[in-house]
């Protein structure tokens, strides 16, 4: 249930009430009891994940856990989880580099076109 800020336009004023959308818009001031309430527009909330533990406990793999329980405990790691002190297979090497083929140079002897000379006012 979303919550609501009114404000009275007799007597200035302002409070939030916690509410159900389909709840009707409260009109009586709690104040000085007019009809002048007024409920305003808010900005809305954002859900917003701060803190270290969030990712940790809600959006880990069971294998993740099942190795830092395993870490914890002091018991030998799960089956499925990879070992802390394993090392990742070797990469295989890359071709070497070939060097860029040489550019052609014209023959001797051979036309050429000289490049055309731009207009200029």
């Amino acid at each position: 249930m979303p919550t609501y800020d009114y404000k009275c336009k007799a007597c200035g004023h302002e409070f939030e009430e916690f509410q159900s959308m389909t709840a009707p818009v409260l009109k009586k001031c709690p104040k000085c009891g007019k009809n002048k309430l007024e409920r305003l527009i808010g900005t809305g909330a954002a859900l917003m994940f701060k803190g270290s533990g969030f990712y940790i406990t809600d959006y880990r793999s069971d294998s993740y856990k099942k190795a830092a329980e395993a870490e914890k405990g002091g018991s030998k790691p799960a089956a499925d989880a990879p070992a802390a002190d394993a090392k990742p297979a070797a990469k295989p090497e890359a071709p070497a580099k070939k060097d860029p083929p040489a550019r052609a140079e014209p023959k001797a002897g051979a036309k050429t076109k000289p490049p055309k000379a731009s207009k200029s006012d």
